[in-house]
């Protein structure tokens, strides 16, 4: 059934061996047929991470490597009890890592089939979307700029349609395609009448009958994915390896000198090596990885549902830091509800209140032929799809509204394509801003024409009127201009129409035209965008409007989505550049940049960045790629945006509005501070665990904490309150801060210094109560029992330490975590329950506490947090009335 060499028949003879119809395509029940024989078109998953190699991963670390020498040194010297507790911890690391990174991972696999690309198929005469998957040979595809290609086609349609085929053939430049056969031994880079799985259409439109899919495309034999490479680890994830790294050197130092100290001092040989390495592994947060990887997919997941659909991890570091965004208008400031709401002929003006005509109005354009002629032309030179004015249709949200409107009018794109054959068409280019389709008609050929009203009016040499045709002089061409300005004041998208006949299909589309008149549509102005712009400007985040439309019509939308003053100082076409010439001061002063070719995005983006800026790009088209790519956050429109533009996009919107946009800023704010508030946490923890032993190491006095005591204590406040600060959900005036620099660290130097401070006032608790424990005449055992509880304890209440300074004391975003509360719980109970059960006490020696002993845990466990917050209310106090 399949041809070997599909690209070498003619159509005519292809179809009928594919038993398809090129205008009716496959029906429902073959479909299923072939798909039960082809099989699903792909050709290989994404490959997931395995569980074994998941749990192999937890083992491949420095920190292990030290755990496991101080299990061999434990075994070595006869301490099997210690042996074996060291290796149960490492188990239970290993087993709580294993855990957590399979869980992300299988979030981020989840999270990648919300992006399932789909194609427009026409099966049963009728055109639908179905999901690339399901696409089977003999499929009729519809393909636009714009599109990837799903699978091996045949084109029997072309309208300057060319591809790039660099993913397959390794050629830079497009190559251009048509219908007609090739020889049957071109080489891949020579078969123009072919579209092959992973390629993109850069321009034009076309159709295609599916020759082959899955593995049997081309794509396939060559075993190259179509899918992208997975990018890796973050940024925000190397730095924290880096961080880790230098930490473990470090510690290893300062290990080992105080371990010599001790021999040097008299204490037990294995005590002070095991002390010594236990102090590495306590001051190292070997939970980093661990807790980034939650936080990043956890953040992810939140985004996703906000319709914003992270393809990249370093998009999540960037958003926290954008400044300026420059967006798109249609559809993102915009409802892209598109409605026809002007017809503009030489005979006047109709308005139509509601997109469906009234009766009254349906009247006026029964009685207004050159409107009827608007809008046939209109519905001729048109790609989207609509058989009832009732249904959504599909195609290009604004020439969906133009079939709706036609069809209101009684006239309905298939009944008059029985009458006008389409021989040709012309697709829409960027460069002329028209697009053109040329029909049978009675006498000849007739070619329909639609595009921007500055160039179908240059392109025209004359104008319907009621009674014929007049040449069309510069007086008129410029009172059109300006009726097209008047629409545009009202916040109308407008599109002028025109005309001509020719006896050859092969007519020059854009010369000598017979303009007929304008057409006015509404986009309605996103209700919810007006509160979104003032959280941008409330969080040092310029907007910038950078459409392709007129520049009264952008200033309409600008002022009625709230952009601000800066919609005063719109910059219309040529003058862009001038003022990308000009640098940073005309930049900040632009407000809107109208009728905005591709190319000027491009430029527009790194114009911002030589400012210094971070941006955020929004687009939808093949032609926004370029400027996709080069932006800090290229953001593509899930459902109107091009697959090459969510390919080359770091982010997609899948509900296409801008508050997405500023919602995901928010949850990138989130993301990281709660990173960098769980690292300053278990930094300064462990910090002052190697205080406390350090300090009583150099002063010879008895060790306050033991070694296993050291690793216990790592395993209950190194996890859980980590991961519940990882959980959390910001604070409510979070987009109230200016943006960070994108170059600050993870931790600054105000974050080193809070670290230090914490583990200085966490290491005077815990001396504090040894020096009570000895007041109270305790031996030994009590004594260890009291410090290391009351160290344990001090760091679960450190965690409340971690709120904004400039937040309230008492309810904040981290008493507001839930997960917070629930992790303190457990590890209350970890902590208070192994000195009360005989073989926990004697691994750990611990003695059971009596109330005295209790009254010193908790007086010098809550002392440093009352300390600390205590220092926190007066510098907050001090900078509040500093900025008064």
């Amino acid at each position: 059934m399949l041809p070997e060499t599909p690209h070498s028949l003619p159509v005519a003879q292809l179809l009928p061996q594919l038993r398809v119809s090129g205008a009716e395509g496959l029906s429902d029940v073959e479909v299923n047929a072939r798909r039960k024989r082809f099989g699903s078109n792909t050709i290989a998953a994404r490959r997931a991470a395995s569980s074994l190699r998941l749990l192999l991963h937890q083992f491949k670390s420095p920190i292990i490597y030290l755990l496991s020498c101080a299990a061999g040194l434990a075994f070595y010297f006869g301490e099997l009890e210690e042996g074996s507790a060291i290796i149960a911890v490492l188990a239970i690391n290993a087993l709580i890592g294993f855990m957590t990174e399979s869980k992300a991972a299988r979030s981020i696999e989840a999270l990648r089939a919300l992006g399932t690309r789909t194609v427009r198929v026409r099966r049963e005469g009728r055109v639908h979307l179905v999901p690339a998957e399901e696409l089977v040979p003999g499929d009729i595809v519809v393909l636009d700029a714009g599109d990837a290609v799903s699978a091996d086609l045949r084109l029997i349609e072309t309208s300057n349609l060319s591809a790039d085929e660099s993913t397959l053939t390794g050629e830079s430049v497009n190559v251009d395609k048509q219908t007609h056969p090739v020889s049957a031994d071109a080489r891949l880079s020579d078969r123009a009448s072919m579209l092959f799985k992973g390629t993109a259409v850069t321009r034009g439109t076309g159709t295609g009958v599916v020759v082959a899919t899955g593995l049997a495309t081309e794509l396939g034999q060559v075993t190259r994915l179509v899918l992208e490479a997975d990018p890796g680890s973050s940024p925000l994830e190397r730095k924290l390896g880096r961080l880790s790294a230098q930490l473990v050197w470090a510690t290893i130092v300062v290990a080992a000198v105080i371990g010599v100290v001790g021999l040097m001092g008299g204490g037990d040989p294995l005590l002070m090596v095991e002390a010594a390495i236990a102090l590495a592994v306590a001051a190292i947060p070997e939970g980093l990885p661990i807790v980034a990887t939650l936080a990043l997919g956890r953040g992810m997941w939140r985004m996703a549902r906000q319709n914003a659909l992270i393809e990249r991890l370093s998009a999540v570091e960037t958003l926290g830091a954008t400044t300026v965004i420059l967006t798109d208008k249609t559809g993102t400031l915009t409802e892209n509800r598109m409605t026809v709401r002007r017809l503009c002929t030489a005979s006047g003006e109709i308005q139509l209140e509601t997109g469906a005509p009234k009766d009254g109005e349906r009247s006026q354009l029964a009685g207004d032929p050159q409107a009827a002629v608007l809008l046939r032309v209109a519905v001729l030179c048109n790609d989207a799809h609509l058989d009832s004015a009732g249904e959504g249709g599909s195609g290009d949200p604004m020439e969906i509204s133009l079939l709706r409107a036609g069809l209101h009018a009684g006239l309905k794109r298939t009944d008059l394509l029985d009458v006008h054959r389409i021989v040709r068409k012309h697709a829409f280019d960027p460069t002329t801003k028209m697009m053109a389709t040329v029909h049978e008609d009675s006498d000849g050929m007739l070619v329909a024409v639609k595009g921007a009203p500055e160039a179908v009016l240059a392109a025209a040499t004359c104008a319907t009127v009621e009674h014929g045709e007049v040449a069309l002089d510069d007086a008129t061409r410029t009172e059109w201009l300006s009726r097209a300005d008047r629409l545009g004041h009202h916040g109308l998208r407008v599109i002028a129409c025109a005309m001509k006949r020719g006896t050859l299909a092969d007519v020059a589309p854009y010369e000598r035209l017979v303009f007929v008149g304008l057409i006015g549509l509404e986009d309605p102005a996103r209700a919810d965008v007006p509160q979104a712009l003032q959280d941008c400007r409330q969080a040092g985040i310029r907007v910038v409007m950078v459409t392709g439309d007129h520049a009264v019509t952008a200033r309409s939308i600008g002022r009625a989505v709230g952009l601000g003053e800066t919609i005063a100082n719109v910059v219309e076409g040529k003058k862009i550049a001038q003022v990308i010439q000009t640098g940073q001061p005309a930049l900040r002063d632009v407000g809107i940049f109208a009728r905005v070719s591709p190319d000027e995005k491009l430029a527009l983006v790194k114009a911002y960045q030589a400012a210094g800026e971070i941006v955020a790009m929004t687009g939808d088209g093949v032609n926004d790629a370029p400027a996709l790519r080069q932006a800090d956050i290229g953001v593509a429109m899930g459902l109107r945006g091009s697959d090459v533009a969510r390919e080359a996009a770091a982010m997609i919107l899948l509900d296409d509005a801008f508050p997405t946009i500023v919602g995901a800023i928010r949850e990138g704010r989130v993301i990281f501070a709660n990173i960098r508030r769980f690292v300053a946490y278990l930094l300064s923890c462990n910090l002052s665990e190697v205080m406390v032993v350090g300090l009583a190491v150099l002063s010879a006095l008895p060790l306050p904490l033991l070694p296993l005591q050291i690793l216990y204590l790592n395993l209950v406040t190194d996890v859980f309150p980590a991961f519940a600060l990882a959980m959390g959900e910001g604070e409510a005036g979070i987009l109230k801060h200016p943006p960070r620099d994108p170059k600050e660290p993870i931790l600054g130097r105000w974050q080193w210094i809070t670290i230090v401070l914490h583990g200085a006032a966490l290491t005077a608790g815990t001396f504090g109560a040894l020096a009570a424990s000895s007041w109270l005449g305790l031996d030994a055992g009590a004594t260890v029992t009291v410090t290391f509880l009351t160290l344990a304890f001090a760091q679960l209440w450190h965690t409340f330490n971690m709120r904004d300074l400039h937040s309230r004391p008492v309810v904040n975003e981290v008493t507001r975590n839930g997960w917070l509360w629930a992790a303190l719980l457990l590890c209350a109970g970890l902590l208070a329950a192994p000195p009360y059960l005989p073989p926990a006490a004697h691994l750990l020696n611990l003695a059971p506490l009596n109330a005295d002993m209790w009254s010193v845990v908790l007086t010098f466990s809550l002392a440093p947090l009352i300390v600390t917050q205590a220092i926190a209310v007066v510098i907050s106090s001090w900078q509040a009335r500093g900025q008064c």
